[in-house]
């Protein structure tokens, strides 16, 4: 309600504005053809000035029919059904406003010559309610598009509050997949201590757990975190991992200082280094290390995951392995909408590596 009342104040005002270009408009080009035919146009300026006066409010009371027959045709069908039944109402009205402008017309030039007796031609009459006729139907139809104009801002207003919400729907589905993937790895690496007899490991890892979900549940999926802030919350990540890798892990960053406030969408690279330790620690005997590479390219900014990985004997990638890359791939494109790029693969024998390429902002 509130809006819709929003939409007829600024239909008023934009009315007003429009009438007042209009009839000063007409007044002008009246004035250069009564000017043709030989009447002084400074003459009877005062004469017409005062005719249009008036016949603009015949012209606001029809603006005032057409908007609330406006509102009550869209109430029952679409704007596109209802506008040829605002034409055909724009016509009704201006043929019936018409004599209206010729009478009026005829008391103002009676006026005019006053004491003089005015002369009555039925056929300047005429003339003049065809006249009429055609500035007031002139009006009605700009009228008209005035209020098309305003619902159809309005239209698209709305559609892109939809497609706003969307894709926060969108981005908070493709975020909220990493909880429950890395939940699921980290359980089992819990349960895999409890096996072992390192009770106490297991409890530090359960504390560090419910501390980094508490942290990455808070965060929401639209807001862009700096870089810093980000490989923060993956050195928590980090500390759940090494309660069962400490001595075979080894996870190293290089970038300059300038790259860390960089902005980045939160919680991007942890499927990256889940996957790095997931297939690359975890698959292996021996030591295994992660490496973390950022760096700015002119406007651009480019993060790689590099890390160990045994080689499948079909050249394949191991199992679950592309769910992971693949949020990552769909997240970048929900966000940046074809302004970032996602590419993962070998990039030596028992080496891989996941590269990410974003446009270069600053927190």
């Amino acid at each position: 309600m509130m809006k819709r009342s929003s939409n007829a104040c600024a239909i008023r005002q934009a009315t007003f504005r429009f009438g007042l270009i209009y009839w000063v408009g007409v007044f002008i080009f009246s004035s250069i053809l009564w000017g043709i035919v030989g009447t002084d146009p400074i003459e009877s300026a005062i004469g017409k000035l005062l005719h249009y006066a008036l016949c603009s409010v015949i012209t606001a009371g029809i603006s005032a029919l057409l908007f609330r027959l406006h509102e009550r045709l869209v109430e029952t069908r679409s704007s596109e059904n209802a506008l040829p039944l605002l034409v055909a109402a724009s016509f009704i009205l201006s043929l019936a406003a018409a004599p209206a402008w010729a009478a009026l017309g005829y008391a103002v030039y009676t006026l005019c010559v006053w004491p003089q007796p005015a002369v009555f031609d039925w056929k300047d009459f005429g003339y003049d309610t065809a006249y009429g006729a055609a500035l007031f139907f002139g009006w009605s139809c700009l009228f008209i598009t005035l209020v098309f104009g305003f619902e159809l801002h309005d239209r698209e207003l709305r559609l892109a509050a939809v497609r706003e919400e969307a894709l926060t729907a969108q981005m908070r589905a493709l975020r909220y997949q990493v909880n429950p993937h890395f939940l699921f790895n980290t359980l089992n690496s819990i349960a895999g201590l409890i096996e072992e007899g390192s009770a106490t490991r297991a409890e530090r890892m359960v504390l560090s757990l419910s501390t980094f979900l508490r942290t990455t549940l808070s965060l929401d999926p639209m807001h862009d975190v700096s870089l810093a802030d980000e490989l923060a919350l993956q050195e928590e990540y980090l500390q759940i991992e090494r309660e069962r890798f400490s001595d075979r892990m080894a996870f190293s960053i290089d970038m300059p200082e300038d790259v860390r406030s960089a902005l980045v969408p939160s919680l991007i690279l942890q499927p990256l280094i889940e996957n790095a330790i997931k297939h690359g620690v975890g698959a292996t005997v021996g030591k295994v290390e992660i490496a973390l590479r950022a760096r700015r390219e002119a406007n651009r900014l480019w993060v790689t995951v590099e890390n160990d990985m045994p080689i499948e004997d079909d050249g394949k990638k191991p199992a679950g392995m592309g769910v992971g890359l693949r949020n990552v791939a769909e997240r970048l494109h929900a966000r940046f909408q074809g302004d970032s790029s996602f590419s993962s693969g070998p990039v030596a024998p028992g080496r891989y590596r996941a590269f990410i390429e974003l446009p270069w902002r600053l927190a």
